[in-house]
């Protein structure tokens, strides 16, 4: 499960990063909207390496995937943003969108059942 899940937000961020670029190309103002997304779509992959190697201690863990946790959503609610202010289509919007809710849910589950992921 961490593995798949750290494939989905280097996958997400790679996607995020390519489209960005795109959209950076067509429109100068956009620099707030992809900033933000990138940093996010970054900061998810980063806290997940990072709990991953926290795995030792149960408390860093799950602040940790707490910390991803809280990044996904945020990289949602831009998402949401940019459909609203129409920088994405609302197809672009959902292909970028749905794969989070397969992070966010891994996430809640190995934050759930953190005993399970620990090292002996």
């Amino acid at each position: 499960m961490g593995d798949r899940l750290l494939y989905f937000t280097k996958e997400g961020r790679s996607h995020f990063y390519c489209l960005t670029v795109r959209i950076w190309n067509h429109e100068k103002k956009l620099l707030h909207h992809t900033d933000q997304i990138r940093r996010s779509s970054r900061s998810v992959c980063a806290n997940m390496a990072e709990a991953w190697r926290n795995r030792r201690y149960k408390a860093a863990f799950v602040a940790k995937l707490n910390d991803c946790e809280a990044e996904a959503a945020e990289i949602q609610v831009w998402l949401k943003f940019a459909v609203k202010c129409q920088y994405l289509t609302v197809e672009q919007g959902r292909e970028l969108y749905a794969p989070y809710n397969q992070v966010l849910s891994g996430l809640v589950k190995m934050i759930t059942h953190a005993d399970d992921w620990l090292l002996d």
